[in-house]
């Protein structure tokens, strides 16, 4: 799991950072991203936007409280019907 460290007042670009998670080394030969989302169970952050290429998906997150710590997890889905959940750890603090 990645840990991110994420200012409580980052919004909007440019000033708010992304957060990319790269499933090349868990892709297949021919095989790509066809849909990505990105989602907390968590009170405080949000999802901004997402996006992806083939074999990365992208999140700009938004809000969140000084000194908490965030799960945030990505779910695919593949050209070849796979399925798969990676999930990153996002610690906010005052920068």
């Amino acid at each position: 799991m990645t840990v991110f460290v994420k200012d409580p007042g980052s919004t909007g670009r440019p000033v708010l950072i992304d957060y990319m998670v790269d499933w090349s080394d868990w892709l297949s030969a021919s095989e790509t991203i066809s849909a990505s989302t990105f989602y907390t169970n968590s009170t405080g952050i949000s999802v901004s936007s997402v996006s992806n290429s083939t074999d990365t998906a992208t999140v700009w997150l938004q809000g969140g409280t000084h000194g908490t710590v965030y799960r945030v997890t990505n779910k695919i889905t593949t050209n070849q019907s796979r399925q798969d959940e990676r999930h990153i750890v996002v610690r906010v603090e005052d920068r």
